[in-house]
């Protein structure tokens, strides 16, 4: 293994050190536990190129090969039989989690058309924040002549902490560009 990604020396040195102030015990520091990208490709994932045109964008957008989601169950409304591949999934720990966040920040979202920042509301009630992306163009890894089909993706970022004051606050001290809320 090489050097450790910036972002995690950053945390090692910066946020962590912060947080230890307010919380007296590193152990209840909040930090990230990792990074799942989820991509639901619906009634294109029946067509063969189409699946495998994303599960190249993802391999390149991850760094890594994402696994199928299939259907628990057959839905005749939405002609889907139980074992039918959905979608695409990959989970990001340690060094490739903090690679991925730092591309994400640092080079994917301000390369989203009219950005006003990232929704503050977005977190579960337990710390972990979701944020949906509308085409995975806005990585440069993406080649535009490979891709068959345009796809959204949720991103889902998990963390320790246990409320989501604590995780919004974990995550604006690595330099995620939330809005600000009205009243504040």
């Amino acid at each position: 293994m090489g050097d450790k990604p910036r972002l995690q020396k950053y945390y090692k040195e910066k946020v962590n050190i912060g947080l230890l102030e307010k919380y007296k015990n590193c152990m209840k520091v909040p930090r990230l536990e990792k990074i799942v990208v989820n991509c639901g490709l619906g009634k294109s994932a029946k067509d063969r190129a189409v699946f495998e045109s994303a599960v190249e964008s993802l391999k390149e957008i991850t760094g890594q090969k994402p696994i199928t989601t299939r259907a628990k169950k057959s839905i005749s409304a939405f002609y889907l039989r139980a074992g039918d591949p959905i979608g695409l999934k990959v989970t990001l720990r340690k060094n490739q989690m903090f690679e991925f966040l730092d591309r994400l920040m640092n080079v994917a979202i301000p390369r989203i058309r009219d950005f006003r920042g990232l929704n503050p509301d977005s977190f579960d009630g337990r710390g972990n924040y979701t944020l949906g992306i509308s085409e995975q163009f806005i990585f440069p890894e993406i080649d535009y002549d490979k891709v068959k089909e345009v796809i959204g993706m949720d991103i889902t970022i998990t963390t320790t902490a246990k409320t989501d004051e604590e995780g919004l606050e974990l995550l604006k001290k690595f330099g995620l560009p939330f809005r600000i809320r009205k009243g504040e």
